[in-house]
């Protein structure tokens, strides 16, 4: 019924940052909403590569898609999923520690978001939308790319 459902995939993977931060804070506040919208262009970002996979089938059911509306235009529209999740997650991060971190905690913090941008960035520059073996490799490896912010932050708390 829409060429967007990776975007309600996104609302619903990453409903618990809004829940992990209210419950640990009593509140919601700025930072838990910027990181959730991080959270979901970075599911637009892998569901639309894991999306092209089965693309031929999905046009033959009729099933709508990101992979099918960007065609061969996913990698630009995939340029600006990746800006995005850097850019909010690194902002809320920044407003989160703001205050509650020293220098250094907040810059480790922030590398592991600039580590996961980077990581984003070798999965576009490998991408190859008609090859279904390739895509699922990378839309896997986002395991990864969402482990690394994670370990700096782990890191960072222990600074």
């Amino acid at each position: 019924f829409t060429w967007w459902p990776q975007v309600f995939l996104g609302l619903a993977f990453n409903w618990g940052v809004l829940l992990a931060w209210t419950a640990a804070t009593g509140s919601l506040a700025l930072p838990a909403v910027l990181i959730y919208a991080g959270g979901i262009a970075w599911t637009l970002f892998y569901d639309t590569i894991y999306a092209h996979q089965d693309k031929e089938d999905d046009a033959l059911i009729g099933v709508k898609s990101t992979a099918r509306l960007f065609g061969d235009n996913t990698a630009t529209w995939l340029k600006w999923f990746l800006v995005a999740p850097v850019t909010l997650i690194g902002a809320g991060l920044i407003l989160a520690l703001a205050g509650q971190a020293n220098v250094l905690q907040l810059t480790v913090a922030l590398c592991g978001v600039w580590a996961f941008g980077w990581h984003m960035a070798w999965q576009l520059r490998r991408l190859e939308i008609d090859n279904s073996d390739r895509c699922l490799a990378l839309f896997r490896s986002n395991r990864d790319a969402g482990l690394i912010p994670v370990l700096f932050l782990a890191v960072a708390w222990f600074l």
